[in-house]
């Protein structure tokens, strides 16, 4: 299945520098507005050690692993739900994204131009959110005219309609994001035909400098010569996280530069450079498996002499609908599946000692797939 995230922010807080390290792919990444004008996309291996303790399990001759798309997407400013910058172009890219990767800068670096001159990471947010929810009030405004003479003829599903336009619209005037409005069930299938940009999910990716004055580093104030500067800091930082809590917002902490210099190292020599560059983890990493339950997306496994790969599917599908991520026809044909949970799989060393165990159950059409299932369709 093909959904995508999109990665969006101010210009120069480190998007196309991030995208450059998720996807070992080359995007123009200068230190000025706009240098990436036409979105580039990107398919990210989902980082994943069961799939290779399971090639390994079954002597597999080649592992193909779950993907997850993510969209490099020219930075916003203020301004851009009325055309400023490219303003129009890049609010209809996020409206083609699934899900959205919110870039904030969290450094202070005087060589690297920040287009409000001002480090602050509340304000960023807010100046993108709020063009968002702009742009999303257009939407709504407009579906509300148009919507009138369908009222007028006595259409039931456009009084629906009408009602829950109300209640987004009372949100969006006050500043709040679409997602945070609560429609029942008949309500949220008529808005989302508007595709509302502040109805996705956000993901705040919090971009930080190895080696540089982060807005993290207040606990540490004590190692910094200026008080006032280590205060100022802080202050940014408390902010911040609070903001993220009361908006029970999801992030994740990257250093973009330094996982872009090591994106073509693997393994220990990836480890020790990156020890020396002044890196902690992996967060590109951590990026894409929050991006990818996010989306609310599972892995399930088939394993076998000639191949060990993990299918993606939406958490909650039922086996037959699971099947379709293999061939569409699986729903259709589908008889039965033979599942197992990846680690008890290893545990009883082969298909055969798991069979004898009780291990391998026989599930139906009803049953539904979870995150780490090895499966045997039967069509």
């Amino acid at each position: 299945m093909s959904l995508s995230i999109g990665i969006v922010g101010l210009p120069n807080v480190g998007k196309s520098t991030l995208f450059n390290a998720l996807t070992k792919k080359s995007v123009l990444a200068a230190n000025y507005p706009f240098a990436t004008i036409d979105p580039s996309v990107g398919v990210v291996v989902v980082p994943d050690e069961r799939l290779n303790k399971l090639t390994t399990f079954s002597h597999s001759k080649k592992t193909v692993p779950a993907s997850v798309e993510f969209v490099d997407i020219a930075g916003l400013v203020k301004g851009a739900s009325e055309g400023e910058g490219l303003g129009n172009q890049f609010l209809t890219n996020i409206r083609e994204a699934d899900a959205i990767a919110e870039v904030v800068r969290i450094f202070d670096d005087p060589d690297i131009i920040h287009v409000e001159n001002k480090v602050d990471p509340i304000k960023d947010i807010e100046v993108i959110n709020l063009e968002l929810i702009l742009a999303d009030l257009q939407t709504v405004t407009k579906r509300i005219l148009n919507i009138k003479s369908d009222i007028k003829k006595g259409s039931k599903s456009a009084v629906i309609e009408n009602e829950a336009l109300g209640k987004l619209d009372k949100a969006l005037q006050e500043g709040r994001l679409a997602r945070t409005v609560e429609l029942n069930e008949f309500e949220k299938p008529l808005i989302k035909q508007l595709n509302l940009l502040t109805v996705k999910p956000i993901l705040y990716v919090l971009n930080k400098k190895a080696g540089g004055k982060n807005l993290d580093e207040h606990n540490a104030n004590l190692q910094m010569e200026d008080s006032n500067d280590a205060n100022k800091i802080g202050e940014r930082w408390e902010k911040l996280m609070k903001f993220l809590k009361d908006t029970k917002s999801s992030y994740v902490i990257v250093d973009a530069k330094i996982e872009e210099d090591l994106k073509e190292m693997v393994g220990d020599e990836k480890e020790l450079f990156r020890k020396e560059l002044g890196g902690k983890d992996d967060g590109v990493n951590n990026l894409i498996r929050a991006g990818y339950d996010m989306l609310g997306l599972i892995t399930y496994f088939t394993t076998g002499e000639d191949e060990t790969r993990g299918w993606v599917i939406q958490r909650g599908w039922t086996a037959p609908l699971a099947g379709t991520a293999i061939h569409t026809d699986f729903k259709d044909k589908f008889v039965r599946a033979e599942v197992i949970e990846w680690n008890k799989l290893l545990e009883a060393g082969s298909y055969g000692s798991a069979r004898e165990k009780g291990w391998v159950r026989t599930e139906g059409k009803e049953y539904v797939v979870k995150d780490g299932d090895v499966i045997e369709f039967k069509i």
